[in-house]
């Protein structure tokens, strides 16, 4: 049995993130629960003093002014989560819950929180038990993701309702049955619950993790296409590209080279074209500029799952509770903004490498890559669901909307919206690895009709694998089977 992933509020990595999604279980470090005690004994201290503190001892929002009485502190941590727990729609899927509760741990062992060890101990308990609150998938504006958060808060009361192994039940008795009980809040621990960035976080995680496996899927697709287009392969020659350094171009061209090692395109003469069409010929900026592009997403989602999004922050070193602004998040709307993007850049030339393949003007090869037969279209028709395809991932990159919020009666003036380029980077994922099926058919098939005596080995390797899923096209028939049946192996990363 794998060993449970430590959480100790730093050092959580995308790929220990998604095995926690996938159902791996969690432990706490000691060191982690440790600062949450300090921490929750300097909040505690403070309070008794009569400190003023943001969300502590006075209102929220618009309500900053008001000082609490102690009873009422008490009562507004279960006010704070009922009255949060407003998100809609469809539920967040599973495995995105776990990823967003494991962040939320991580974050509440920073110590920033100032909550008990008890309400990380619950969190880990339910990702153990699998057991995962029911998130409605909108309602986060990106300045915390406040909505999500109430409804992870309010299963932790035993409220709402959770996913289990044996099927949806209200919470208080999906607890029950695993020995967990409601937690009870104290002071600030609502506020705690609902107040982070921890959900988006996860679904930016979960997308990054997704999309690594969708690009290098994309490269195996596209040296394909190279060798059954018999493309020209200078544009790749690390010399060539050391004339114009661009991040990330020299990675993309070596994985494309390495992937044709053994391919006569390899050898100087052996290439049809002088140059080739651009989609051919610049996949290293292309791809290139989309590894740039993810890089910077990868840093900002690392920062947000090792990150405390609270508000306010406990210092116990300095014994002191401050106003914070962690739980926005522009950095990350921008990366993933500018990811979702770059991708647009590549599904472009991917759209345009599979046209080009099936046209005989720019291959010598039958029009569609169909049989002799006047009467077959062959994979021809296909390209207008390619361009459907393409069409979404276009309609999807675009930037979410910024502007000046009226919300919290004009105290929460600033919103990012992170939600919508987070959520929309698994949609696109889910297009592209249908567009590289198709490159993949469309290039096996190429491949093949030329009937060369020497092919890449790592490209008979993935032509192998299309084929025992994918039969090659003969005759006129449904391909959507097909394409939905490569694309289901694409995405647990047979090409990658």
């Amino acid at each position: 049995m794998t060993d449970p992933v430590e959480l100790s509020g730093a050092g959580l990595t995308i790929p220990a993130l998604s095995d926690i999604a996938e159902g791996r279980e969690v432990k706490l470090s000691a060191q982690g629960r440790a600062s949450m005690q300090r921490t929750r004994d300097v909040l505690m201290s403070a309070i008794a003093e009569g400190r003023p503190m943001y969300g502590i001892t006075t209102g929220l929002g618009p309500r900053v002014v008001e000082r609490l009485s102690p009873d009422a502190q008490v009562r507004m941590s279960v006010n704070t989560v009922r009255g949060r727990a407003h998100a809609v729609g469809r539920a967040l899927p599973v495995p995105v819950v776990r990823a967003a509760m494991a962040v939320r741990i991580n974050g509440l062992l920073t110590g920033a929180s100032g909550a008990d060890p008890a309400l990380a101990d619950l969190l880990a308990g339910c990702l153990n038990a699998g057991l995962t609150p029911v998130i409605g998938e909108t309602g986060s504006i990106g300045a915390a993701d406040l909505m999500w958060g109430g409804m992870m808060g309010l299963a932790l009361l035993g409220e709402g309702e959770m996913d289990t192994p044996s099927g949806r039940l209200p919470s208080a008795r999906a607890l029950e049955a695993v020995g967990l009980r409601p937690y009870n809040p104290g002071p600030r621990e609502g506020l705690a619950m609902v107040s982070h960035s921890a959900t988006v976080a996860g679904i930016a995680a979960m997308g990054l993790a997704r999309f690594v496996v969708a690009f290098e899927t994309l490269q195996t697709a596209a040296a394909m296409s190279l060798e059954g287009f018999r493309g020209n392969l200078t544009p790749f020659d690390p010399d060539v590209l050391a004339k114009r350094p661009q991040p990330g171009q020299d990675v993309a061209a070596e994985g494309i080279l390495r992937r044709l090692e053994g391919s006569l395109l390899r050898m100087p003469g052996n290439a049809r074209r002088v140059q080739d069409p651009l989609s051919m010929r610049n996949i290293p900026q292309i791809h290139g500029a989309v590894l740039a592009a993810q890089d910077f997403a990868r840093e900002a989602v690392e920062t947000e799952i090792n990150g405390a999004s609270d508000n306010p922050v406990v210092l116990a070193e300095r014994d002191e509770i401050l106003s914070a602004g962690g739980y926005l998040t522009p950095h990350l709307s921008i990366a993933l903004t500018t990811l979702n993007q770059a991708i647009l850049h590549a599904a472009s030339a991917q759209v345009a490498r599979m046209a080009k393949t099936l046209m005989p003007r720019f291959t010598d090869l039958p029009v569609g890559l169909a049989s002799a037969d006047v009467d077959s279209a062959g994979i021809a028709p296909a390209t207008k669901t390619s361009e459907a395809l393409f069409s979404e991932i276009v309609q999807l990159a675009q930037p979410s909307p910024v502007y000046p919020s009226g919300a919290a009666d004009g105290v929460e003036d600033v919103v990012t919206h992170s939600a919508i380029p987070a959520k929309a980077l698994h949609d696109i994922c889910e297009r592209l690895e249908l567009l590289s099926a198709m490159e993949l058919m469309i290039g096996c098939q190429a491949v093949e009709l030329r009937a060369l005596d020497t092919v890449a080995p790592k490209i008979a390797t993935a032509m192998a694998t299309v084929r025992k899923t994918v039969p090659p096209v003969t005759v006129d028939r449904s391909l959507s089977a097909d394409i939905e049946s490569l694309a289901d192996i694409v995405r647990i990363g047979a090409f990658a």
